[in-house]
């Protein structure tokens, strides 16, 4: 691997790492606390996130319970939770916050996967950025007389393929996502 893209190898990593973080707030039909993820509570002043206030754990495959570390802020919870229009079912028994996953309909996992083809899209944008600002970076030292002009075209090669390479990853693990989500 050239110097060029080693140094810049985190760049495809970070818009990896984006995109799996993002698909994981994406609900499939079965209750998983990463939907969770971006809750925002109002406890004791300021939001904190809900993993800072209660501990989430999975009930079943259809119920994931909210049980707050301090019994004040269960209103707070459900707020958040509703506001963040997740498309749960939201019960306060007092104590704890019952989240149901209702199954999804056609409808509902043909949008999940519109959405996750979108997220796809956008983590493309920022690997085809990283593989701009690099190739940049290759061709600048050429004109610079750092490189030959057979380096340039094999370090730009190289950085195809890994940049390939890194696209057929991110297809992959959307593959898996729409499973998930297609799958009754």
């Amino acid at each position: 691997m050239n110097q060029y893209l080693e140094a810049r190898q985190v760049d495809f990593e970070k818009a990896i790492t984006f995109f799996k973080n993002e698909i994981a707030t994406i609900r499939t039909g079965r209750a998983n606390p990463a939907i969770l993820e971006g809750v925002k509570v109002e406890a004791y002043g300021t939001l904190n996130p809900l993993s800072a206030v209660a501990s989430i754990g999975v009930a079943d495959s259809r119920n994931i319970l909210v049980t707050p570390f301090d019994r004040n802020v269960i209103k707070n919870i459900e707020k958040a939770i509703v506001d963040n229009n997740l498309g749960l079912g939201v019960i306060n028994d007092g104590s704890k916050v019952r989240l149901t996953v209702p199954p999804l309909t056609e409808e509902n996992r043909r949008e999940l996967v519109k959405k996750l083809n979108e997220k796809m899209e956008r983590a493309r944008i920022n690997l085809r950025q990283a593989r701009e600002g690099i190739k940049s970076v290759i061709e600048k030292a050429f004109e610079e007389k750092s490189i030959s002009e057979d380096d340039k075209f094999r370090f730009i090669k190289e950085l195809d393929e890994y940049s390939a390479k890194k696209n057929e990853e991110l297809k992959e693990i959307r593959d898996k996502k729409e499973k998930d989500i297609m799958e009754i």
